[in-house]
């Protein structure tokens, strides 16, 4: 574990909130993440699932949360089983949570080495009238490798064939999308861990520095700060920035050229998303900056428009209108491209083809159904973007908004967005170099 502890009222807190939806006389299980394998016998880190860890607050592999709210066993009602520690594990694999441990990690009394699920598990199936099973069902989820849940569904369906079952991840959904105060500190600490990460890499962008020396930029931000990538950034300068998800990172970043960073920390396991486009020598084109202001344009409204009770469909529609009209003043579109645009494809999305924003949280593209209409405590991110490849550069923004009772509250406020502040932080940063350059100079010349 990076980071640091977490309250464990959260994770209590969040499955209070669980056993209030489930049917009585139910049981619902939720598994840890595989260790995925890549090449030999090598796998990657291990990546914690976010129910599991929304539910418990545990990282470590292997481990399993069983809850039966109604259970006559009292300390059955909530059960953790994880791996039992021995000798040869230590050895090879490190520490390994002590039942004491997890137990304070995750405010369950109840934790058992996983050899007692078996049997534990047989009898509350038969106790109880339903069982939730979990499992990925984010709309955009991969479904080609099958999970540790995957393989535990096919495994209740053929030693529990009587027994009704139930999606927990519907519920799940429900309940990750409205953030508690708990997660929002959280997710701050990302976004402010984030925002330093920006203005180191303000520091270094200049002519001639590559887009991986960037990304190393931001890994030292990070990494120092106890948190990770949340994904794979995106450093693309250039024509780059026309590829929505370019990840590359390997290109010189040229005098002229406008550099897209979209890039985000996760901390404790919630993540920031976070996009800016600067100009590599420090300042933009009259050209650059035009187009710069008129995504900011649509950022800032979209922003003021991500209010209770709307849908993100009317939300994103809003912003592709307002788009088409920022596309007329650049001269990028003319009427009769707006006259004959259909209702299903705005005229826009020859430059901006992707949505304004999704939910964030636990995961960047959280989980949870856009159809339903804006509930405060929803975490969204807002990101419109131009990309006009005939000129070779693409521009996207990116902050991310609170919705509130009483409206949007930006929680990446701090990190600057302006086009002349941008200009000027690294106007400031360059005279900062070229004064300790002068300063190292004239050292040289008195020692000699």
């Amino acid at each position: 574990m990076r980071h640091q502890p977490v309250d464990s009222s959260l994770f209590s807190a969040n499955r209070k909130r669980l056993a209030c939806t489930l049917e009585p006389q139910s049981v619902a299980v939720v598994n840890a993440n595989d260790l995925l394998p890549v090449n030999a016998d090598a796998t990657l880190p291990m990546q914690p699932n976010s129910d599991l860890f929304y539910l418990s607050g545990i990282e470590q592999e292997e481990s399993i949360l069983l809850l039966a709210p109604n259970s006559a066993h009292e300390t059955w009602r909530e059960i953790l089983f994880i791996r039992e520690p021995n000798e040869l594990m230590r050895i090879w694999e490190g520490h390994k949570l002590s039942r004491d441990e997890a137990s304070r990690i995750s405010g369950i009394k109840t934790v058992h080495w996983l050899s007692d699920f078996p049997a534990i598990f047989r009898q509350l199936m038969h106790e109880s009238n339903q069982v939730y099973l979990n499992q990925n069902e984010h709309g955009r989820a991969s479904s080609e490798m099958e999970t540790r849940e995957d393989r535990f569904v096919r495994d209740c369906l053929k030693r529990f064939p009587l027994q009704q079952y139930k999606r927990l991840a519907p519920l799940l959904h429900r309940l990750r999308l409205v953030k508690s105060e708990i997660e929002l500190e959280l997710m701050q600490k990302a976004v402010s861990i984030t925002n330093a990460g920006f203005k180191r890499v303000f520091r270094y962008v200049r002519p001639g520095i590559n887009e991986a020396e960037i990304e190393a930029e931001f890994a030292h931000e990070f990494i120092r700060s106890h948190a990770y990538f949340a994904y794979s950034p995106i450093v693309a300068s250039g024509s780059n920035a026309c590829i929505l998800h370019y990840q590359t990172n390997d290109r010189p970043c040229r005098d002229g050229d406008l550099l897209l960073l979209d890039v985000g920390a996760k901390y404790a396991n919630y993540s920031a998303d976070l996009t800016r486009t600067i100009p590599v020598n420090g300042r933009f084109t009259r050209r650059q900056k035009a187009v710069y202001n008129a995504v900011l344009r649509v950022m800032r409204a979209g922003i003021e428009g991500a209010v209770k009770g709307k849908t993100h469909r009317d939300w994103t529609r809003e912003a592709q209108e307002h788009m088409n009209e920022e596309l007329l003043e650049l001269g990028l579109l003319k009427p009769r491209d707006i006259r004959n645009q259909t209702p299903g494809s705005f005229a826009c999305r020859k430059y901006f083809m992707h949505g304004l924003g999704h939910a964030l949280g636990l995961d960047v593209h959280d989980v949870g159904s856009m159809a339903q209409p804006f509930e405060a405590g929803w975490v969204l991110t807002v990101e419109p973007g131009l990309y006009i490849p005939e000129e070779g550069f693409g521009i996207r923004l990116e902050n991310n908004v609170l919705i509130t009772t009483e409206g949007p509250k930006d929680l990446t406020a701090d990190v600057p967005v302006e086009a002349e502040e941008i200009e000027e932080r690294m106007a400031k940063n360059l005279r900062r170099k070229i004064s300790i350059r002068r300063n190292a100079s004239q050292k040289t010349k008195r020692s000699a």
